[in-house]
């Protein structure tokens, strides 16, 4: 899986990406044309806990993210978790997110695998 790794290519989706929401998962996600293969990066705020539970939050979005077929050709997502995101099974948020994916009209490769 293809992350998005430096700062400036993360503020680039960020500051010029759309946004969806769900209690599970929040992303926001950007076209990228030069790019065939789809970027992903994952993120939990510091204000969620200590490193032990931020870890965890992002685990389930890795997993939860390989499960509904991120990442998306063509497309930038960050995937931010919630405080919800923790006590969720990676289930749970994969079929979140590609409720998010089919909202937003991104186009994923596959169905939700469980």
């Amino acid at each position: 899986m293809e992350t998005i790794k430096s700062g400036r290519e993360f503020q680039t989706v960020f500051s010029n990406g759309r946004r969806a929401n769900h209690p599970l998962v929040r992303m926001v996600f950007l076209r990228q044309d030069g790019f065939g293969r789809g970027r992903v990066a994952f993120v939990a705020a510091k204000r969620l806990g200590n490193a032990v539970y931020r870890n965890r939050c992002k685990r389930i979005l890795r997993e939860s993210a390989r499960q509904s077929g991120f990442p998306i050709p063509g497309w930038s997502v960050i995937l931010f978790s919630t405080r919800a995101t923790h006590d969720a099974a990676p289930a749970d948020v994969a079929r979140a997110l590609a409720k998010l994916a089919k909202r937003c009209d991104l186009r994923v490769s596959e169905e939700v695998r469980d």
